[in-house]
């Protein structure tokens, strides 16, 4: 792990490693091609967003106290929490590396020396009366995350600026019963990124596309784990409309939304509500305020006026001193970052031909159970024409079984030889898809046992009959067995004979060929009779 060392002359912390400078992503950045997004209702709406994301630490940003979620209240705090007199802070450094690790990955460039301030205001929720975060001196500014047309369900190729990500910690939890306040501090502490973006979002699905990347990225990058509904991850949002071409209309905040469903939601709201006050009162400026989302409604309500700008009174906290990055640790976190969720989308796309859907159930199976692609492309083995068969297999049929089996995903429910044994003897034609689903079924439901698939065959009763004369018999017993559908196949009604090829396929336990048997009883019925 990376040490810190103080040097009370400068007032920094030293975290060894390398000098911060532009990302290596950043340098290699190609210029924007953003398309014109069509307007609705001969309006623009306006979109930026500000997340707070959770660290996956295990501890609180300045203290040792654990992270929660369920916990009785007030059982995870430390006196530092808390804001007992005397407490200094002291900063986790595995919240720096994984901050880092994600502003690596969103393309920002890293600062070489960032600061921490106070960020003071009264509520219950806030110990200290102050926030200390990162708001003048960020640890990373500047980034990108790009979005082809179609990804994600967007209608257009644009960019979304990353204005700057920044180090805070998060507030207690207060809630008001029988006319009191009560406060859970296990909270309080907690580390987060603030990620804020540049307005360059235009429509909820847009906005909802980058919460959703961004989720994956965290995910991928092990940052965090982006769970909205546990609180883990907060947005909120800025939303505006223009005429096309004029200036930026007046913007409001819609705080603290815990989904992407309802962040879609308040979007909306707000483009409707915007639309409508200035369509009814053209030439009068909306109110700037601060707003909430009604989740029973998905309606936004007024929470407070932000005509003035709030005086937070930030200044430096004093028992903090900078954070300077040296030059070796920010190489070493650079050959750390691993590929990301859209880039593995693309290769795995241009190199297989998958279909992009495909590719991100396996993208989501890494970010959710672990070895979804690793796993594709170890049955795969590189073959670029097995390829789409085996994404068929893995998405449509193992992940199928498995929901019918209510088994979770994992790599090893199915080991990634036996899959391919599978694949390779369909595609050859060695034993028929429906042979290859029941092998699959049997192995969901009690396990391999370490078995070949020729055991598994043998043991299965699978086999198939590779012998023409087997075959003849075969169709032959079930002529014998349904005789009206073989009598009206005789008089020139041939769709009647799927109904006996359904019959061969059953008696065979599906391993007969259902083409060789449709033809087979074709030419035994049309056949002169005796």
């Amino acid at each position: 792990m990376a040490t810190f060392t103080a040097r009370a002359w400068s007032r920094t912390y030293a975290l060894h490693g390398t000098v911060a400078g532009p990302s290596r992503f950043a340098a290699r950045r190609p210029a924007s091609t953003q398309a014109t997004p069509t307007p609705v209702d001969g309006w623009e709406l306006v979109v930026g967003l500000e997340i707070h994301a959770q660290l996956r630490t295990g501890r609180k940003l300045f203290s040792r106290a654990p992270l929660s979620h369920d916990e009785d209240p007030n059982t995870n705090v430390a006196l530092f929490d808390a804001a007992f007199p005397g407490t200094l802070p002291v900063i986790d450094p595995e919240a720096v590396r994984l901050s880092l690790l994600t502003a690596m990955a969103l393309e920002c460039k890293i600062n070489a020396r960032s600061t921490f301030d106070r960020k003071h205001y009264f509520y219950h929720d806030i110990p200290p009366s102050y926030q200390i975060t990162q708001h003048y001196n960020p640890i990373a500014r500047d980034g990108v995350v790009r979005f082809q047309a179609g990804e994600g369900g967007v209608h257009r190729a644009f960019d979304v600026g990353i204005i700057q990500l920044q180090i805070e910690q998060d507030t207690a939890k207060s809630q008001t019963v029988g006319g009191e306040v009560l406060v859970d501090l296990n909270r309080a502490g907690t580390g987060l990124m603030e990620i804020v973006t540049k307005p360059h979002m235009r429509s909820a699905e847009e906005a909802g596309a980058f919460v959703r990347r961004l989720q994956g990225l965290l995910r991928r990058v092990g940052s965090g784990d982006g769970d909205m509904e546990k609180g883990n991850m907060r947005v909120d949002v800025n939303v505006s409309v223009r005429r096309p071409g004029e200036a930026f209309g007046t913007r409001c905040e819609i705080k603290n939304i815990n989904s992407v469903r309802f962040l879609q939601q308040a979007i909306e709201a707000e483009r409707r509500r915007h639309i409508a006050h200035y369509e009814e009162n053209p030439g009068v400026p909306l109110k700037q305020e601060t707003r909430g989302l009604n989740e029973l409604t998905g309606e936004t309500y007024s929470l407070r006026s932000k005509e003035e700008a709030e005086d937070y009174r930030y200044m430096p906290d004093s028992n903090l001193p900078a954070l300077a990055l040296e030059q070796g640790y920010i190489r070493q976190l650079k050959e750390q970052l691993p590929e990301m969720p859209w880039s593995t989308v693309s290769r795995l796309s241009e190199t297989y031909g998958l279909d992009r859907r495909d590719v991100e159930t396996l993208v989501h199976l890494d970010e959710y159970s672990g070895a979804g692609v690793a796993f594709f492309e170890e049955v795969a083995g590189g073959d670029k024409q097995l390829g789409k068969k085996v994404s068929n297999w893995i998405v449509h049929e193992l992940l199928g079984q498995l929901t019918k089996a209510d088994k979770p995903w994992s790599p090893s429910v199915v080991p990634a030889a036996l899959l391919r044994d599978i694949v390779v003897a369909v595609e050859g034609g060695r034993i028929n898809g429906t042979t290859g689903r029941n092998v699959l079924k049997h192995v969901v439901a009690e396990g391999s046992s370490g078995q070949t698939l020729e055991g598994l065959l043998l043991e299965l009763g699978l086999f198939p009959s590779e012998s023409p004369a087997a075959l003849s018999d075969l169709c032959q017993q079930v002529i014998t067995k349904l005789p009206k559908e073989a009598d009206k196949v005789r008089k020139g009604n041939e769709k009647v004979v799927m109904r006996l090829v359904g019959e061969v396929m059953k008696m065979s336990k599906g391993t007969a060929d259902a083409k060789i048997a449709h033809s087979t009883l074709l030419e035994m019925l049309r056949s002169p009779q005796e």
